[in-house]
C-alpha cells in the first residue's frame, strides 16, 4: 500500500540522505599471493578460511587463511598424463573433507589431517558434477553424502580415511535416484527442525529443480547402509520447473551462508536462502521451515522469485558501444542479502529484496576466463578464481539500506529492526504510524507515533477528531516515556492531560455499567468491568511510575473534579501522602479505615496530629496501635489524651487514656512527670468514688523513690477532688505527718491517721507521741462519756502515751471510775519505775567509788625494766630509745617498732591517723598543738599490748613462715 507524503511517508530520494555510509557494500580486490606460481589454476574451492588451489601439473595447494604462511603441497598418486586434469574439486563447508575429480573419470578423497589423496574405486569412472554434504559435519568421516553425476544419477556414499591398504575409501556406494533431463547441476542436504530422521533435499538440473523431504531410513551401524533410498522410494519430489535452457548454458545450486549472527533474515527464516542458476536467469527464495513436511516444497516454491538474464546490462565493446549480444550468466554466489553474478567477466551484486542492481564492476579482461565465483559458507568471504589470479569481493555493511525496502515494501517491523541510529527509526516509526492510522489501526498507531518526531500537535488533533480516546492515551503514555527528565514542563502538561483523560475513562465506563444495568435486567456487564479493572490497573502503574510529574495540587483538583474517591487515595497512598488520606477518611467519619491508613505509619508527627479526633471516635483501636509503636513521645499525646478523659464518663478499667499512660509507665519504663502528672489527673478526676487506681499508683511509685511525678501537684488535685486517703498519701511520702493525721482526722478517719501516726516510729518518737496525742484527742472527743473505756483501748495502740498525757482531753465531768483502773496501773507503773531508778542510782555511786579506787592504785603502777632487756619486736636494748612497757603484762617495745606494728594491723581509719600524727610530729613545730598530737599519737599506739589483747588475736590467721623467712629452718 502506498501511502502519501503528506502522511509521513519518506521517499526514497530523502531515503538516501538518511544513509551516511560512504563506502561501497561491494569491492574486488586482487589477493596477492606470497608465492609464485609456475602454472595455471585449473580448480579452486573455499570453505571454513581454507583455500584449495588445482594446479594444471596435478599439484593441490592447501592454504589456510589464517596462517598463509603454512601451506600444503599436495600431489596426486598417479601422474596427470594417467589420470588426466583436475576437472573440479568439492570441499564440505568445515573443510574438512575434498573430494578430487579429474578429466578420465578419476576420482579422490583428501581428508584435512592428511596430505595423502586416497583413490575412490567404487566412485571411478563417475563424473562428479555436484554434492550434497552431511549437514552433521565436521566428523572423521563424510559419513552419508549425496553424490551428483553427469549422467543424472545421484549416489549415495559413506567415506572413511583408511590406512589400510586392501580397503577402501567408500563403505559403500549406491544408485539413490537418477532425473531425466540431464546432469545433477546442484545438490543441497539439510535437517528439519532438530529431527535427525528428517532431511530436506534439493536437486537441481538445467530445467528443473526438486524438493525432497521426508524420513530416512536407519541401520544397526553407521555407515552400514543406505539411508537415503527409503526418503527418495517413499517421498514424490515438488518440482520447480526452469524456462527454456540453452544446453550450453551453466547451470548450479547455490545456498545462502550460515548469517554472521543470531538474527534471521527479513522473512524470519531458519534455512536460509536458495538460488538456482538457468540459462534465462536465476530463480531464488526462502528456505521455508516446517513441522509439517507434506507440503513444505510447495510453500517453498510458490514465494520463488525469478531474476532475468536481461535486466542485467549488456557490456560494452572496445569501441564503447553496447554489445548485441548476453552471454549467460557463468557462475552465481549468495551473500546474507545479495546475488552475486559472474558475468561477461562482471561481478554483479543483485539486491534480492527489490531485484534492484547495486553494484556493476568489470573485473576481467574479454581474453581472461574464470574457474568460478566461490563462496564461504562459514566466514561469508566471497572468491572469484581465474587461471592465474584470484580476487575476494568484500562485503561492506550489507545491511545498510535493508530498512529502506523494508519501509518501501510496508514491512515495518522488519525495517524498525533493520533500522540505524534516531533519524533512520524516527523515519520507519512515522510511515509506520500513519499506515496503521490509515487503516483504522490507531491504538497500534499511537505506540509507533510515540516514538517518532511526527509533529505533537498533529498526533493529538488526528486523534481527538477521530475521537480516538483510547489511542491518545497511549499515545500520551508512550509519549512521556519517551521524553528526558530535563522537560520538566512538557512531562507536567502530559502527565497532567493522561490524568484527565484517565479520569473520563473512569467515569465513561462507570456510566455504560450503569446504564446498561438499568436498561436491560440481568445484562451482563462483565466485559466493561474487566475494561474498568484493566484501566485501573493502568492508572495505578501510570501514577507509581510518573508520579514525579504529576504536580500534587493540580492532580487532586482534577481527580476531584470528577468524583473518583478510589483513585484519589490511590494517587495520595502513590505520593505518600497519607495525611491526605487520614484527612480524607476523617472528614468522612470513616474511623476503621482511617486507623487502617494510621497502623502502617511510621513518622509519628502523623500520629499526633490526628490522635486527638481518633481517640474521641475510636479510643480502644487508637490506643492498641499507639501500644505498637514504642517509638512516639507519649508527651506529644497528651492534649488528645485529656481531650478524650474530658467528655469520657465510663469506668475507669475501661479509660483508655488510662490504659495507655500505665503501659508507657509500666512496660515503657517512662519517667517524664508529665506522663505520670496527666495519669494522676485522670484517676483524681474521675467522677468514680473510689481511690483504689490512684492508691495502687501512689504505693507503686512509692516503692520506687523518688516519685516521677510532681508531689505538690498531686497533693492539689487530691485536694480539689476530695480524694483524702490519697492526700494522706501524698502527705507521708512527703514527710508532713502533722498535715496527713490532721487532714485525717479532719475526715474522721482514725484508723488512717493511726497508720500516719505510726510510721514516724523510733526515729523520732516525739512527733510520733505528738501525733498520736491528736488521734487520742479525737478519739476521746468522738467516743464521749459511754464510752471512755473504749477510747483508752484504743489508744493503748501507741506505747508512748501516759494516762497522764490523756487526762488533759477528758471532759470536765468524766467520772474517775470510768478509768480508775487505768490511773491505778499507771501509778503502780511509776512506783516500779521510781525503784529501779533508785537501784541504778545505787549501782552508779558503787561503779563511782570503785573507778576512784582503781585511780588511786594507777598513781602507784610501775614496771621494772631490766639492763639488758631486748625490745619484743626488732630485739634490741629496749633501752637505747624511745620504749613502752604494759605493766600488765610486763612487755616493752621500741616506740617506733611498736608503732609498726600497730599501723600493720589496724584498720584503714586508724592507719591513717597514725600516719597522718607521725607526718605532722616530723615536720617539727612545738606548742600545744605538738603536745597534743604527741598524746594522741601516744594513746593510739600504746592503747594495748600487740603481743596479749586483741591485736594477737586476729595474727592466728597469718601462717607461721612468712616469705621473709628462710623456710629451709622447718625442715624436719
Amino acid at each position: 500500500m502506498a501511502l502519501s507524503p503528506s502522511r509521513g511517508y519518506v521517499a526514497s530520494s530523502t531515503l538516501q540522505d538518511l544513509d551516511d555510509s560512504s563506502l561501497p557494500i561491494f569491492n574486488v580486490e586482487r589477493v596477492q599471493l606470497q608465492f609464485s606460481i609456475s602454472s595455471d589454476f585449473v580448480a579452486a574451492q573455499v570453505a571454513n578460511n581454507v583455500l584449495v588451489l588445482a594446479l594444471s601439473t596435478g599439484r593441490i595447494l592447501r592454504i589456510d587463511l589464517d596462517s598463509p604462511a603454512d601451506i600444503d603441497d599436495i600431489d596426486l598418486p598417479k601422474k596427470s598424463s594417467e589420470t588426466g586434469l583436475i576437472r573440479r574439486m568439492f570441499l564440505d563447508p568445515s573443510a574438512s573433507h575434498l573430494i578430487i575429480t579429474t578429466t578420465f573419470g578419476e576420482n579422490y578423497y583428501l581428508h584435512t589431517q592428511s596430505k595423502q589423496p586416497k583413490p575412490l574405486s567404487r566412485l571411478k569412472g563417475v563424473t562428479i558434477e555436484s554434492i550434497g554434504w552431511n549437514p552433521s559435519l565436521p566428523t572423521a568421516s563424510t559419513r552419508e553424502i549425496l553424490v551428483g553425476a553427469s549422467d543424472g544419477n545421484i549416489y549415495e556414499t559413506y567415506i572413511e580415511q583408511s590406512n589400510e591398504f586392501y580397503r577402501r575409501e567408500e563403505k559403500y556406494l549406491k544408485s539413490v535416484y537418477k532425473i531425466s533431463d540431464g546432469s545433477v547441476t546442484g545438490l543441497w542436504v539439510s535437517i528439519l527442525d532438530s529431527r535427525p530422521d528428517v532431511r530436506r533435499i534439493l536437486v537441481a538440473s538445467p530445467n528443473r529443480l526438486l524438493h525432497f523431504a521426508g524420513r530416512i531410513g536407519r541401520h544397526g551401524q553407521e555407515g552400514s547402509g543406505s539411508i537415503f533410498t527409503k526418503l527418495f522410494e517413499t517421498e514424490a519430489p515438488t518440482v520447480q520447473e526452469g524456462t527454456d535452457n540453452v544446453s550450453s548454458a551453466p547451470s548450479a545450486l547455490e545456498i545462502s551462508p550460515d548469517p554472521p549472527n543470531t538474527s534471521l533474515g527479513e522473512e524470519g527464516l531458519e534455512d536460509g536462502t536458495f538460488a538456482w542458476l538457468t540459462g534465462p536467469g536465476i530463480m531464488y527464495g526462502g528456505l521455508q521451515s516446517s513441522t509439517d513436511v507434506s507440503n513444505l516444497g510447495i510453500r517453498t516454491f510458490n514465494n520463488i522469485k525469478a531474476f532475468d538474464r536481461l535486466k542485467i546490462p549488456a557490456s560494452e565493446n572496445a569501441s564503447g558501444r553496447k554489445r548485441p549480444t548476453k552471454d549467460p550468466i557463468q557462475g552465481i554466489a549468495l551473500t546474507q542479502w545479495h546475488i552475486l553474478a559472474f558475468v561477461e567477466g562482471r561481478i554483479v551484486a543483485i539486491n534480492r529484496l527489490d531485484d534492484r542492481i547495486v553494484y556493476d564492476q568489470l573485473v576481467l579482461d574479454p581474453s581472461q576466463n574464470a574457474i568460478g565465483l566461490f563462496a564461504d559458507q562459514k566466514k561469508n568471504t566471497f572468491w572469484l578464481f581465474t587461471k592465474q589470479e584470484i580476487f575476494e569481493i568484500v562485503v561492506n555493511d550489507e545491511e545498510r539500506d535493508v530498512w529502506k525496502i523494508m519501509l518501501k515494501d510496508q514491512k515495518y517491523d522488519a525495517a524498525l529492526r533493520y533500522a540505524r541510529g534516531a533519524t533512520q527509526k524516527d523515519a520507519v516509526a512515522t510511515a509506520s504510524g500513519d499506515f496503521l492510522a490509515g487503516k483504522g489501526q490507531f491504538l497500534e498507531a499511537a505506540a509507533v507515533y510515540g516514538k517518532s518526531s511526527k509533529p505533537f500537535e498533529q498526533v493529538a488533533l488526528l486523534f481527538i477528531d477521530e475521537d480516538e480516546q483510547d489511542a491518545l492515551r497511549k499515545y500520551l503514555m508512550t509519549k512521556l516515556a519517551t521524553f528526558k527528565r530535563n522537560f520538566i514542563m512538557q512531562r507536567v502538561m502530559i502527565a497532567s492531560w493522561l490524568t484527565e483523560i484517565f479520569m473520563t475513562k473512569f467515569n465513561n465506563l462507570d456510566d455504560t455499567i450503569t446504564t446498561k444495568a438499568e436498561l436491560v435486567a440481568q445484562t451482563n456487564t462483565a466485559e466493561t468491568k474487566d475494561e474498568l479493572a484493566n484501566v485501573r490497573s493502568e492508572f495505578q502503574d501510570f501514577i507509581t511510575r510518573y508520579k514525579g510529574d504529576l504536580d500534587s495540587k493540580t492532580t487532586y483538583e482534577i481527580i476531584s473534579s470528577h468524583g473518583r474517591e478510589q483513585e484519589l487515595l490511590s494517587y495520595a497512598t502513590a505520593i505518600n501522602d497519607y495525611n491526605f488520606i487520614l484527612s480524607y477518611w476523617v472528614q468522612r467519619e470513616r474511623w476503621s479505615e482511617a486507623l487502617d491508613v494510621l497502623k502502617k505509619q511510621t513518622d509519628p508527627s502523623i500520629y499526633y496530629k490526628y490522635s486527638s479526633v481518633l481517640m474521641i471516635h475510636a479510643p480502644t483501636e487508637l490506643v492498641d496501635i499507639l501500644m505498637r509503636h514504642p517509638d512516639l513521645n507519649p508527651r506529644n499525646l497528651i492534649p488528645a489524651l485529656l481531650n478524650y478523659t474530658k467528655d469520657n464518663a465510663g469506668p475507669l478499667s475501661q479509660n483508655q487514656a488510662a490504659r495507655y499512660l500505665v503501659f508507657c509507665i509500666n512496660q515503657l519504663r517512662s519517667t517524664d512527670a508529665a506522663i505520670h502528672n496527666t495519669l494522676i489527673s485522670i484517676y483524681a478526676s474521675h467522677p468514680a468514688p473510689s481511690e483504689a487506681a490512684l492508691l495502687g499508683y501512689l504505693s507503686a511509685q512509692s516503692s520506687h523513690p523518688p516519685p516521677s511525678y510532681d508531689a505538690d501537684f498531686a497533693l492539689r488535685l487530691c485536694i480539689q477532688h476530695s480524694r483524702v486517703q490519697s492526700c494522706v498519701h501524698i502527705y507521708s511520702l512527703m514527710g508532713q505527718y502533722a498535715s496527713a493525721v490532721s487532714l485525717a482526722l479532719k475526715h474522721n478517719e482514725i484508723d488512717l491517721a493511726s497508720l500516719v501516726a505510726d510510721r514516724p516510729a523510733d526515729s523520732n518518737p516525739a512527733l510520733r507521741k505528738k501525733l498520736w496525742l491528736a488521734v487520742a484527742k479525737k478519739v476521746i472527743s468522738q467516743q464521749g462519756t459511754g464510752s471512755i473505756k473504749t477510747a483508752i483501748n484504743f489508744l493503748k495502740r501507741c506505747d508512748l502515751l501516759r494516762i497522764e498525757d490523756l487526762i488533759p482531753f477528758f471532759p470536765d465531768f468524766v467520772v474517775i471510775d470510768d478509768f480508775k483502773d487505768e490511773i491505778c496501773a499507771a501509778l503502780e507503773s511509776y512506783s516500779r519505775h521510781i525503784d529501779t531508778l533508785k537501784t541504778e542510782m545505787d549501782e552508779s555511786a558503787a561503779t563511782a567509788e570503785s573507778i576512784k579506787d582503781d585511780i588511786k592504785r594507777l598513781d602507784r603502777r610501775y614496771a621494772i625494766v631490766e639492763p639488758g632487756e631486748g625490745c619484743r619486736v626488732c630485739g634490741l636494748p629496749l633501752l637505747s630509745r624511745q620504749f613502752f612497757v604494759f605493766p600488765s603484762c610486763q612487755h616493752g617495745f621500741h616506740s617506733d617498732c611498736l608503732g609498726r606494728k600497730v599501723v600493720d594491723g589496724s584498720g584503714l581509719t586508724t592507719r591513717g591517723r597514725i600516719r597522718e600524727l607521725q607526718a605532722s610530729i616530723g615536720r617539727g613545730g612545738s606548742g600545744a598543738r605538738r603536745e597534743r598530737e604527741v598524746r594522741e599519737l601516744d594513746a593510739l599506739v600504746g592503747k594495748e599490748c600487740v603481743l596479749c589483747n586483741d591485736f594477737a588475736i586476729r595474727l592466728i590467721e597469718e601462717p607461721f613462715i612468712s616469705d621473709m623467712d628462710n623456710k629451709d629452718e622447718w625442715a624436719v
